[in-house]
Protein backbone atom coordinates (compact mmCIF):
# COMPACT_ATOMS: atom_id res chain seq x y z
CA UNK A 1 0.00 0.00 0.00
CA UNK A 2 2.78 2.61 0.77
CA UNK A 3 4.84 1.51 -2.42
CA UNK A 4 1.55 2.73 -4.42
CA UNK A 5 0.78 5.56 -2.24
CA UNK A 6 4.48 6.80 -3.05
CA UNK A 7 4.12 6.24 -6.92
CA UNK A 8 0.36 8.54 -6.97
CA UNK A 9 1.99 10.50 -4.62
CA UNK A 10 5.17 11.53 -6.87
CA UNK A 11 3.34 11.10 -10.56
CA UNK A 12 -0.15 12.53 -9.22
CA UNK A 13 1.81 15.49 -7.94
CA UNK A 14 3.62 16.29 -10.87
CA UNK A 15 0.64 16.17 -13.24
CA UNK A 16 -1.58 17.84 -11.14
CA UNK A 17 1.49 20.74 -10.70
CA UNK A 18 1.67 21.18 -14.70
CA UNK A 19 -2.64 21.36 -14.54
CA UNK A 20 -2.39 23.68 -11.54
CA UNK A 21 0.02 26.19 -13.36
CA UNK A 22 -1.91 26.06 -16.60
CA UNK A 23 -4.92 27.51 -14.13
CA UNK A 24 -3.78 29.44 -12.77
CA UNK A 25 -1.90 31.46 -15.93
CA UNK A 26 -5.71 31.10 -17.56
CA UNK A 27 -6.41 33.15 -14.88
CA UNK A 28 -4.27 35.29 -14.69
CA UNK A 29 -4.08 36.46 -18.27
CA UNK A 30 -8.03 36.58 -17.70
CA UNK A 31 -9.24 34.04 -20.28
CA UNK A 32 -11.72 31.80 -18.39
CA UNK A 33 -12.98 30.43 -21.94
CA UNK A 34 -9.52 28.47 -21.93
CA UNK A 35 -11.10 26.45 -19.11
CA UNK A 36 -12.78 23.98 -20.74
CA UNK A 37 -9.82 22.31 -23.69
CA UNK A 38 -7.57 22.60 -20.31
CA UNK A 39 -10.39 20.12 -18.32
CA UNK A 40 -11.22 18.31 -21.61
CA UNK A 41 -7.69 17.45 -21.70
CA UNK A 42 -7.45 16.37 -18.27
CA UNK A 43 -10.53 14.00 -18.76
CA UNK A 44 -9.47 12.94 -21.92
CA UNK A 45 -5.85 11.71 -20.70
CA UNK A 46 -6.89 10.37 -17.29
CA UNK A 47 -9.64 8.23 -19.51
CA UNK A 48 -6.68 6.98 -21.96
CA UNK A 49 -4.69 5.80 -18.60
CA UNK A 50 -7.53 4.09 -16.69
CA UNK A 51 -8.02 2.14 -20.17
CA UNK A 52 -4.64 1.47 -20.57
CA UNK A 53 -4.01 0.03 -17.07
CA UNK A 54 -7.46 -1.97 -17.40
CA UNK A 55 -6.28 -3.84 -21.01
CA UNK A 56 -2.53 -4.09 -18.81
CA UNK A 57 -4.07 -5.56 -16.56
CA UNK A 58 -6.79 -7.88 -18.14
CA UNK A 59 -4.02 -9.12 -20.27
CA UNK A 60 -1.65 -10.37 -17.54
CA UNK A 61 -4.77 -11.53 -15.77
CA UNK A 62 -5.54 -14.22 -18.53
CA UNK A 63 -1.96 -15.99 -18.44
CA UNK A 64 -0.60 -18.98 -16.82
CA UNK A 65 2.55 -20.53 -15.59
CA UNK A 66 5.80 -18.92 -17.77
CA UNK A 67 3.64 -16.82 -19.83
CA UNK A 68 2.54 -15.23 -16.70
CA UNK A 69 5.93 -14.56 -15.48
CA UNK A 70 7.46 -13.59 -18.31
CA UNK A 71 4.32 -10.67 -18.39
CA UNK A 72 5.26 -9.84 -14.96
CA UNK A 73 8.71 -9.65 -15.81
CA UNK A 74 8.50 -7.47 -18.65
CA UNK A 75 5.92 -4.96 -17.11
CA UNK A 76 8.71 -4.83 -14.09
CA UNK A 77 11.43 -4.07 -16.35
CA UNK A 78 9.93 -1.79 -18.39
CA UNK A 79 8.78 -0.11 -14.92
CA UNK A 80 12.56 0.36 -13.91
CA UNK A 81 13.41 2.17 -17.30
CA UNK A 82 11.05 4.67 -16.93
CA UNK A 83 11.61 4.84 -13.57
CA UNK A 84 15.23 5.73 -14.07
CA UNK A 85 13.97 8.01 -17.10
CA UNK A 86 11.52 9.93 -14.88
CA UNK A 87 13.53 11.00 -11.52
CA UNK A 88 16.41 11.89 -13.74
CA UNK A 89 13.90 14.40 -16.35
CA UNK A 90 11.90 16.02 -13.28
CA UNK A 91 15.34 16.35 -11.43
CA UNK A 92 16.56 18.49 -14.43
CA UNK A 93 13.76 19.98 -15.42
CA UNK A 94 11.38 20.68 -12.21
CA UNK A 95 13.28 24.34 -12.06
CA UNK A 96 11.55 25.04 -15.46
CA UNK A 97 8.49 23.96 -16.19
CA UNK A 98 6.19 26.46 -15.54
CA UNK A 99 8.50 29.14 -17.63
CA UNK A 100 7.97 26.20 -20.30
CA UNK A 101 4.08 26.17 -19.94
CA UNK A 102 3.57 29.86 -19.88
CA UNK A 103 5.54 30.20 -23.06
CA UNK A 104 3.50 28.04 -25.21
CA UNK A 105 0.71 29.55 -24.32
CA UNK A 106 1.55 32.95 -24.59
CA UNK A 107 3.49 31.76 -28.22
CA UNK A 108 0.06 30.00 -29.01
CA UNK A 109 -2.27 32.95 -28.10
CA UNK A 110 0.50 35.86 -29.94
CA UNK A 111 -0.34 33.74 -33.56
CA UNK A 112 -4.07 34.13 -32.83
CA UNK A 113 -4.79 30.66 -33.56
CA UNK A 114 -4.44 27.29 -31.87
CA UNK A 115 -4.45 28.45 -28.59
CA UNK A 116 -7.39 26.15 -27.04
CA UNK A 117 -5.04 23.63 -28.61
CA UNK A 118 -1.74 24.11 -26.73
CA UNK A 119 -3.97 24.39 -23.31
CA UNK A 120 -5.93 21.05 -23.97
CA UNK A 121 -2.79 19.42 -25.48
CA UNK A 122 -0.35 20.60 -22.64
CA UNK A 123 -2.94 19.05 -20.00
CA UNK A 124 -3.49 16.59 -22.03
CA UNK A 125 0.22 15.11 -22.29
CA UNK A 126 0.96 16.29 -18.73
CA UNK A 127 -1.58 14.14 -17.39
CA UNK A 128 -1.55 11.07 -20.03
CA UNK A 129 2.34 11.14 -19.63
CA UNK A 130 2.06 10.39 -15.51
CA UNK A 131 -1.44 8.39 -15.82
CA UNK A 132 0.24 5.95 -18.36
CA UNK A 133 3.47 5.50 -16.13
CA UNK A 134 1.31 5.59 -12.74
CA UNK A 135 -0.43 2.76 -14.40
CA UNK A 136 2.52 0.52 -15.17
CA UNK A 137 4.04 1.08 -11.87
CA UNK A 138 0.82 0.06 -9.88
CA UNK A 139 0.60 -2.99 -11.67
CA UNK A 140 4.15 -3.81 -11.42
CA UNK A 141 3.31 -3.60 -7.57
CA UNK A 142 0.69 -5.31 -7.52
CA UNK A 143 2.84 -8.48 -7.89
CA UNK A 144 3.64 -8.45 -4.79
CA UNK A 145 0.61 -6.63 -3.31
CA UNK A 146 -3.21 -7.26 -2.90
CA UNK A 147 -4.83 -5.32 -5.53
CA UNK A 148 -7.31 -3.73 -2.99
CA UNK A 149 -4.36 -2.25 -1.38
CA UNK A 150 -2.56 -0.83 -4.45
CA UNK A 151 -6.00 0.92 -5.25
CA UNK A 152 -6.51 1.98 -1.68
CA UNK A 153 -3.07 3.58 -1.90
CA UNK A 154 -3.24 5.16 -4.83
CA UNK A 155 -5.83 6.89 -4.36
CA UNK A 156 -4.91 8.14 -1.28
CA UNK A 157 -1.31 9.36 -2.80
CA UNK A 158 -3.61 11.01 -5.98
CA UNK A 159 -5.61 13.06 -3.60
CA UNK A 160 -2.41 13.94 -1.43
CA UNK A 161 -0.91 14.93 -4.59
CA UNK A 162 -3.49 17.23 -5.60
CA UNK A 163 -3.93 18.90 -2.37
CA UNK A 164 -0.55 19.73 -2.08
CA UNK A 165 -0.15 20.65 -5.81
CA UNK A 166 -3.13 22.91 -5.50
CA UNK A 167 -1.59 24.83 -2.02
CA UNK A 168 1.84 25.01 -3.84
CA UNK A 169 0.50 27.28 -7.15
CA UNK A 170 -2.88 28.78 -5.96
CA UNK A 171 -2.48 28.79 -2.36
CA UNK A 172 0.91 30.21 -2.53
CA UNK A 173 2.62 27.49 -0.47
CA UNK A 174 6.07 27.62 -0.45
CA UNK A 175 7.07 23.62 -0.80
CA UNK A 176 10.98 22.64 -1.29
CA UNK A 177 10.40 21.65 -4.11
CA UNK A 178 14.43 19.99 -4.55
CA UNK A 179 14.08 18.40 -1.19
CA UNK A 180 10.64 16.78 -1.90
CA UNK A 181 11.59 15.42 -5.35
CA UNK A 182 15.02 14.07 -4.29
CA UNK A 183 13.37 12.37 -0.83
CA UNK A 184 10.71 10.87 -3.32
CA UNK A 185 13.19 10.22 -6.52
CA UNK A 186 15.51 8.59 -3.96
CA UNK A 187 12.24 6.05 -2.30
CA UNK A 188 11.57 5.27 -6.08
CA UNK A 189 15.63 4.77 -7.41
CA UNK A 190 15.07 2.08 -4.07
CA UNK A 191 11.39 0.67 -5.20
CA UNK A 192 12.97 0.59 -9.22
CA UNK A 193 15.51 -1.54 -7.54
CA UNK A 194 13.39 -4.13 -6.03
CA UNK A 195 11.69 -4.17 -9.38
CA UNK A 196 14.52 -5.19 -11.19
CA UNK A 197 15.56 -8.12 -8.52
CA UNK A 198 12.23 -9.35 -8.83
CA UNK A 199 12.64 -9.52 -12.42
CA UNK A 200 15.64 -11.78 -12.33
CA UNK A 201 13.00 -13.91 -10.02
CA UNK A 202 10.10 -13.95 -12.19
CA UNK A 203 12.91 -14.84 -15.04
CA UNK A 204 14.70 -17.44 -12.37
CA UNK A 205 11.47 -19.11 -12.01
CA UNK A 206 10.08 -19.53 -15.48
CA UNK A 207 13.56 -21.13 -16.67
CA UNK A 208 14.64 -18.34 -18.73
CA UNK A 209 17.45 -17.14 -16.82
CA UNK A 210 20.58 -18.78 -15.11
CA UNK A 211 20.69 -19.68 -11.38
CA UNK A 212 24.09 -20.04 -10.25
CA UNK A 213 23.55 -19.85 -6.40
CA UNK A 214 20.27 -19.93 -4.64
CA UNK A 215 18.87 -18.92 -1.28
CA UNK A 216 22.48 -16.72 -0.94
CA UNK A 217 21.14 -16.14 2.63
CA UNK A 218 17.61 -17.41 4.30
CA UNK A 219 15.29 -15.65 6.66
CA UNK A 220 12.78 -17.91 6.18
CA UNK A 221 13.19 -18.43 9.56
CA UNK A 222 12.06 -15.20 11.09
CA UNK A 223 7.74 -15.12 10.10
CA UNK A 224 7.50 -11.46 10.25
CA UNK A 225 10.31 -11.50 7.02
CA UNK A 226 8.01 -13.55 5.21
CA UNK A 227 5.11 -12.68 2.41
CA UNK A 228 3.10 -14.64 4.95
CA UNK A 229 3.66 -11.05 7.25
CA UNK A 230 2.19 -7.46 6.71
CA UNK A 231 5.73 -6.73 7.04
CA UNK A 232 6.74 -8.97 4.92
CA UNK A 233 4.74 -7.98 1.94
CA UNK A 234 5.54 -4.31 2.52
CA UNK A 235 9.42 -4.70 2.27
CA UNK A 236 8.39 -7.21 -0.67
CA UNK A 237 6.31 -4.41 -1.96
CA UNK A 238 8.46 -1.41 -1.76
CA UNK A 239 11.85 -2.71 -1.72
CA UNK A 240 11.74 -6.47 -3.83
CA UNK A 241 12.46 -8.31 -0.20
CA UNK A 242 12.88 -11.36 -0.90
CA UNK A 243 13.92 -13.62 2.22
CA UNK A 244 16.07 -16.05 0.05
CA UNK A 245 17.66 -14.57 -2.86
CA UNK A 246 19.72 -16.04 -5.62
CA UNK A 247 22.72 -14.17 -5.99
CA UNK A 248 21.82 -13.05 -9.48
CA UNK A 249 18.99 -10.82 -7.51
CA UNK A 250 21.21 -9.74 -4.70
CA UNK A 251 23.59 -8.06 -7.68
CA UNK A 252 20.73 -6.96 -9.70
CA UNK A 253 18.82 -5.40 -6.85
CA UNK A 254 22.52 -4.07 -5.26
CA UNK A 255 23.93 -3.23 -8.83
CA UNK A 256 21.08 -1.25 -9.42
CA UNK A 257 20.85 0.88 -6.47
CA UNK A 258 24.43 2.05 -6.01
CA UNK A 259 24.45 3.00 -9.26
CA UNK A 260 22.14 5.02 -10.08
CA UNK A 261 21.71 6.60 -6.00
CA UNK A 262 25.25 7.78 -6.97
CA UNK A 263 24.32 9.43 -10.24
CA UNK A 264 20.89 10.74 -9.14
CA UNK A 265 22.43 12.25 -6.08
CA UNK A 266 25.42 13.84 -8.17
CA UNK A 267 24.44 17.58 -7.92
CA UNK A 268 23.54 19.08 -11.54
CA UNK A 269 26.70 21.25 -10.49
CA UNK A 270 29.24 19.03 -10.37
CA UNK A 271 27.75 17.46 -13.73
CA UNK A 272 28.64 20.62 -15.51
CA UNK A 273 32.21 21.39 -13.52
CA UNK A 274 33.09 17.99 -14.91
CA UNK A 275 31.91 18.45 -18.49
CA UNK A 276 33.67 21.65 -18.84
CA UNK A 277 37.38 21.06 -19.03
CA UNK A 278 36.32 18.21 -21.94
CA UNK A 279 34.70 21.07 -23.74
CA UNK A 280 37.53 23.61 -23.27
CA UNK A 281 39.96 21.05 -24.57
CA UNK A 282 38.31 20.74 -28.03
CA UNK A 283 37.76 24.23 -28.05
CA UNK A 284 41.78 24.68 -27.52
CA UNK A 285 42.17 21.72 -29.62
CA UNK A 286 40.52 23.39 -32.88
CA UNK A 287 42.53 26.27 -32.64
CA UNK A 288 45.61 25.09 -34.00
Amino acid sequence: MLASFLIMLREGFEAALVVAIIYAYIRKIDRPELMRPMWLGVGGAAAVSVLAGVLIHGTVEGLEGAARLRAFASISVAAVFVLTWMVFWMRRHSRAIRGELQHSIDLAASRGQGIWWAVGLAAFFAVVREGLEAALFLIAAATTDSGGLVLTGGLLGLAVAAAAAYLVVLGGLRLPMAQFFKITGMMLVLFAAGLLSRTVMFLQASGDLFLTWNNVYDLTGYAWLTVDTEVGKFLGAMFGWDPRPSIEQVVAHLGYAITVSYFFLRSPQREAAAGQPRQATRTSGSGH
